[in-house]
């Protein structure tokens, strides 16, 4: 009796908060979350992103801007299609198509291809890439050239290679060539051995028109004459990343970033297949 008391006088003796503490106390503890990273090795690896869609994009740089070495290693790495304008106009030519006899009757008369027979020419090749993602080089030209695309085929991305014209016409007027072989030197990091001679013959080596410096300035300025409404057409459609740095080395770890939120590399769709 005695004991029964003690434990009733101890019980209404306890604070209600202490007793609710003893009771969760003696819970069974939930289960942990499940770990994010797998704690032994051998574990699969993490689903690849998903991608809804190819990707249809442009690139746009001055001459010089390393525009050429950048898209070959787009092509590398993401194995998309890269399409320069002058090679589909080539094709069309030599495939003797409606566009492209068309442009023909132009190029022979030294007169410039016009905008609707350039816009056919190009949508006539890219109609016919229906299973990969392309990069579009030297076209548009124009903003004519750029609605008139735009009101056939959606772009995704416009991508410009945005190099400081001092760096490029610097670059560009610093290379010489040897003409009986072609070899090309450039003074700033590839120079001859004994200035102005070719490594190899010892003969005197010559600059290139296109390279001497009131030819790149004019092609510069030119071209920046050019771009600029064509850049603001694509940016005020919300299409424009620009990707500054003075070389190519510099700028494309930023390209491929930026590509790699957009489709996947060629390593993981090998990756992909396996699976």
């Amino acid at each position: 009796m005695y004991l029964c008391l003690f434990v009733v006088l101890t019980l209404t003796a306890w604070p209600a908060q202490s007793l609710l503490q003893h009771y969760r106390s003696q819970e069974v503890p939930e289960d942990p979350p499940p770990a994010t990273t797998c704690p032994v090795e051998g574990c699969p690896p993490p689903p690849p992103k998903m991608f809804s869609k190819l990707l249809r994009a442009i690139i746009m740089g001055p001459p010089g801007s390393g525009k050429g070495t950048i898209s070959g290693r787009i092509v590398h790495d993401f194995g998309m299609k890269h399409l320069s304008s002058g090679d589909l106009l080539r094709i069309q030519i030599m495939n003797s198509t409606a566009a492209g006899l068309e442009a023909k009757k132009f190029i022979d008369q030294g007169a410039l291809v016009p905008d609707e027979v350039m816009v056919q020419l190009i949508l006539n090749e890219l109609r016919e890439i229906t299973n990969h993602s392309w990069l579009l080089d030297g076209f548009p030209r124009t903003v004519p050239q750029a609605e008139a695309l735009s009101d056939k085929l959606d772009i995704d991305v416009v991508m410009n290679l945005d190099v400081p014209f001092e760096t490029i016409k610097q670059r560009l007027t610093a290379r010489w060539v040897h003409p009986g072989s072609g070899r090309v030197y450039n003074l700033d990091w590839n120079p001859p051995q004994i200035p102005g001679k070719d490594d190899v013959t010892g003969e005197e080596l010559i600059q290139r028109d296109d390279d001497k410096p009131e030819t790149v300035t004019a092609r510069l300025r030119n071209y920046e004459n050019q771009t600029k409404p064509l850049l603001q057409f694509y940016s005020a459609a919300g299409k424009l990343v620009s990707f500054h740095g003075t070389e190519s080395n510099i700028i494309y770890p930023k390209v491929k970033d930026f590509l790699a939120t957009k489709i996947p590399a060629v390593a993981d769709q090998s990756q992909s297949v396996k699976q």
